[in-house]
């Protein structure tokens, strides 16, 4: 069995469509729930934040796998497979293991380097955890890419570049976000709400300059009390929106919150910009388009980070996953092969009783030293000839991939290449 992703990205997929496919936390646990029901998948964990879906799981068959996580992805979207086809990626395996490596360490994120993606991996785990969605494969998996992730930051300067796609958007909206008169509107009050608030109090903005607004007012309470910010009903968002100079949208609705005309009578000819950091849109797109308006989603974040320079520190950060990466894979490939050396040496103490067995049957006058030192003269025959075979086996795991079937036993039991030639000369005349 081996660890299998079907995914999409804002590498392979326009936001439109990541729109369509994102989920929240109870969507992506029915889905791994749905995933484990097939006959080819045996755990299953989902990661969805605001630029990517992927579904892990541990597959007992990789293509029966495939076309059923594909499937499901596809409905969940609402798309044909040819549609999805078009947008989805696919890892097994040791590519697999890179993959999540790099995505829990930033670097394959949309803000290089940002750090809310490890917290978004350990919400994945947790929830797969606490539904019994993973088992022993992909809980291995993902904690060993939580620990990864914190060694990457911890290690080196990544953090520099964007902590978070939050900090992002702010270093985005430019010199309007370090005025000390600008009011702020954070809409919604999940995880990526609360850091958004944290970052705007950490950045030393007065608590009475932040407003919450979410449609369940108890959530947005929490954060008052967290942060001493202030807290409006959403029935008057429209009001403080009037009010508001920078507004930070992630509401997890399901379509737009704020449309054009909206915002157009809010801001009523005066500059107003529009963090949407929401998948899907809270703001309508078109809104850029009004005089003042400054709107800055996932798109233009995208399109700031293909531009950004990579810095040392990200060079660093993938050193650090490259290393890890071959590390696991080798425990992983070693842990495979134990059993088998274990099963090889038990046999040969097998044939050593069995001959034992029968020379007894054969020499019953035998004193009871001698027949010790015939069990020790052959069991050192035995181990002799499988110690060979059990340290090349070690060897070939941890030395390069793509030897053939042939390559592998010639050089496991250390076969004398032009004998192996030969053999094989002799084979193909007959032939």
């Amino acid at each position: 069995m081996s660890v299998l992703i079907v995914g999409m990205s804002h590498k392979s997929a326009p936001i439109e469509l990541l729109e369509r496919a994102s989920l929240d936390t109870d969507a992506a646990v029915k889905l791994s729930q749905r995933a484990l029901e097939t006959s080819s998948v045996t755990e299953a964990a989902v990661i969805s934040t605001c630029n990517r879906v992927e579904i892990y799981v541990e597959a007992e068959r990789f293509h029966g796998a495939v076309e059923e996580v594909s499937r499901l992805l596809a409905e969940h979207a609402e798309l044909d497979r040819n549609q999805l086809v078009q947008h989805v990626y696919v890892h097994y395996d040791d590519s697999a293991v890179a993959h999540l490596f790099a995505v829990a360490a930033g670097l394959d994120s949309m803000i290089l380097g940002e750090s809310q993606i490890l917290g978004q991996v350990r919400e994945a785990l947790h929830s797969a955890q606490a539904e019994a969605t993973v088992g022993p494969v992909l809980n291995a998996l993902f904690q060993q890419a939580l620990r990864i992730g914190k060694r990457g930051h911890a290690e080196t300067g990544i953090d520099r570049l964007a902590p978070s796609t939050v900090t992002a958007g702010l270093a985005a909206a430019g010199a309007v976000v370090e005025s000390p008169t600008t009011r702020f509107l954070v809409a919604g009050a999940g995880t990526m709400a609360s850091l958004a608030v944290r970052t705007l109090i950490e950045r030393g903005i007065e608590p009475d300059r932040v407003a919450v607004a979410n449609r369940t007012v108890q959530r947005a309470l929490e954060l008052v009390a967290a942060f001493g910010v202030r807290a409006i009903d959403w029935d008057d968002v429209d009001a403080e929106l009037a009010a508001t100079d920078v507004v930070i949208s992630c509401t997890g609705a399901a379509g737009v919150v704020f449309d054009r005309q909206r915002i157009a009578t809010a801001s009523a000819g005066r500059p107003l910009t529009l963090v949407d950091l929401a998948l899907p849109r809270d703001v309508d797109p078109s809104a850029a388009l009004i005089d003042g308006v400054n709107v800055i989603d996932l798109v233009v974040l995208g399109e700031r980070s293909e531009n950004a320079e990579l810095a040392a520190d990200v060079e660093q950060v993938r050193d650090i996953v490259e290393d890890e990466v071959r590390t696991f894979l080798a425990v992983k490939s070693a842990s495979r092969i134990t059993p088998t050396v274990v099963a090889l040496r038990g046999m040969a103490t097998e044939v050593v009783d069995a001959e034992v067995t029968r020379i007894l049957t054969r020499m019953p006058a035998l004193r009871p030293d001698e027949v010790e030192q015939v069990r020790r003269s052959l069991q050192r025959v035995a181990d002799k000839l499988i110690h060979a075979p059990t340290v090349r086996v070690q060897q070939l795991v941890e030395g390069p991939a793509g030897l053939t079937y042939a390559d592998a036993l010639a050089d496991l039991f250390a076969l004398d290449q032009a004998a192996v030639e030969a053999v094989t000369q002799i084979g193909g005349d007959d032939a």
